[in-house]
C-alpha cells in the first residue's frame, strides 16, 4: 500500500468526488468488498471452523447423470469378515441382500472366500463368473 504524505480527504478538498468517480460512487457499503472481505484476515477463525469450501472453484454436477453405489468382493469379504454385513439363511444357503446395505453394484475386483447368493441390482460379468465358481449365485433384482 502506498503510504501518502497527505490523508486523501485533505489532498483532494475543492473537488466534489474526492477522486472517486461520479456521484454516488464510494458510498454507502457498495464499496466494502461483499463477502470475501477480512476472510484472509480477522474472519480467518470463522472460515476455518464454518467455511468449508470458501475458496478455489468447486465444479459443476450434471444433474441428469446418477451416481451408483457399488461393491467390489474384496470389499465385500472383509464387511463380511468383520460383521458389517451378515449373510442371512434361507433355504439352507447363505444370501445377502447388497440393497438393503445401500449397494446398487456388484464389481469382480477381488474375490471371496465362501460360497453365496448375493442379491443385487447390477453385476459385472466377471463378478458373476467369479462367484458362481466358488459354488455361489448372484440374483439379478429389478428396480421396483
Amino acid at each position: 500500500m502506498v503510504v501518502r504524505k497527505e490523508k486523501k480527504s485533505r489532498k483532494f478538498r475543492g473537488y466534489r468526488t474526492h477522486g472517486w468517480g461520479t456521484k454516488g460512487q464510494h458510498r454507502d457499503r457498495g464499496a466494502e468488498g461483499g463477502r470475501t472481505i477480512g476472510m484472509h484476515k480477522e474472519k480467518w477463525s470463522w472460515l476455518v471452523k464454518y467455511g468449508e469450501g470458501w475458496y478455489g472453484k468447486h465444479g459443476f454436477r450434471n444433474p441428469t447423470s446418477k451416481v451408483i453405489n457399488s461393491i467390489n468382493l474384496r470389499k465385500l469379504q472383509t464387511l463380511i469378515d468383520n460383521g458389517t454385513i451378515r449373510p442371512t439363511e434361507e433355504n439352507s444357503k447363505q444370501v445377502i441382500d447388497l440393497e438393503k446395505y445401500g449397494y446398487e453394484k456388484l464389481l469382480a475386483g477381488g474375490s471371496l472366500t465362501s460360497k453365496v447368493v448375493i442379491k443385487v441390482r447390477h453385476a459385472t460379468e466377471k463378478a458373476v463368473e467369479k462367484v458362481k465358481q466358488l459354488g455361489g449365485e448372484i440374483i439379478l433384482t429389478s428396480k421396483e
